[in-house]
């Protein structure tokens, strides 16, 4: 009897020997797992940031591993160089061939107003005004295809430094001078400070497109105001008009790429240039929104940084 309990004693301290000797392997094992995996994981990591892997030639099947991880980071790499050129090139293109177009597109459109102008029997006219408004057209569907082609290329790439705030405000009240004087607007400006971090290209044609929506909601004979407003840490340029204004719900959404309000149906657009707004204010430390003005109209709030971030 004692010797029955003696080998029972044996064989269950065996077993739970052996039980232990399985949990840690186990444990080991898969801590081990762990490791090895972790450590895919940050290699993967560094061939997803471009980074060049370290091949340690070990004869083991981690070198093997290390080494296609390394010629998949070079063929990544490849394709992020071609796909930048190709924007690049595209970017290229597209400003060259706007440029080409709109050079003689203007043309056309001072020439046929100037003929308007001169005595003409009522079929020219007619002619004349027909040339003019159609390249007016042209002129609007060219410039809403560059915006276009902004977003769906991600061109919009900045390069911020310290610049005039003044400027870039004169540059984008001329831009869009011509429209305000066709409805006889009159845009009143009210600056009170010069620096900002910006980049100058972009921020123009941020405050270009406010003005263009301003001038265009806005009824004939009426005021857009720019003022400046400073900040600790940003500069405020806003925009007022006395047009239709924007719903509180959808103060929002006009910036979100192709997003047109109903209200917005009979005037031509396709919803892209506040878009380009707030991709320009975001990228350089800035940001953009809307606001009832106090009687009629809307205020559109623009946002520089003052300093590099």
């Amino acid at each position: 009897m004692k010797l029955a309990v003696f080998v029972i004693l044996i064989v269950m301290a065996f077993l739970s020997g052996a039980l232990l000797a399985f949990i840690l392997a186990r444990y080991f094992h898969n801590k081990k797992t762990r490791a090895i995996f972790e450590t895919m994981l940050l290699k993967l990591d560094m061939v997803l940031g471009g980074t060049p892997l370290e091949i340690s030639y070990d004869e083991s099947v981690w070198t093997v591993v290390d080494e296609r991880l390394e010629r998949l980071a070079g063929i990544s790499q490849d394709r992020r160089e071609k796909a930048a050129s190709e924007r690049d090139a595209i970017k290229s293109l597209v400003s060259d061939i706007s440029h080409q177009v709109r050079t003689p597109l203007s043309n056309i459109m001072l020439y046929s107003g100037l003929l308007y102008e001169k005595e003409l029997d009522i079929e020219t006219r007619l002619l004349a005004s027909k040339i003019h408004k159609q390249a007016g057209k042209l002129d609007f569907f060219i410039k809403e295809l560059v915006k276009s082609s902004y977003t769906s290329q991600q061109m919009v790439t900045l390069h911020p430094e310290i610049t005039e705030i003044e400027e870039i405000i004169n540059i984008s009240c001329q831009e869009t001078e011509l429209a305000a004087m066709k409805k006889n607007i009159c845009i009143e400006k009210e600056i009170s400070v010069n620096l900002c971090y910006a980049d100058k290209k972009w921020s123009i044609e941020a405050l270009t497109n406010i003005l263009e929506n301003a001038i265009k909601y806005s009824p004939e004979n009426s005021l857009v105001k720019i003022q400046t407003t400073t900040y600790d840490s940003f500069i405020c340029v806003s925009v007022e008009d006395k047009g239709m204004g924007i719903n509180e719900e959808e103060q929002g959404l006009v910036f979100e790429r192709f997003y047109r309000s109903p209200a917005a149906g009979k005037e031509p657009g396709f919803g892209i240039g506040l878009y380009i707004v707030r991709e320009v204010l975001s990228k350089q430390g800035g940001y953009a929104r809307i606001k009832p003005a106090p009687e009629k109209g809307t205020i559109v709030q623009m946002f520089f940084s003052r300093y590099p971030a």
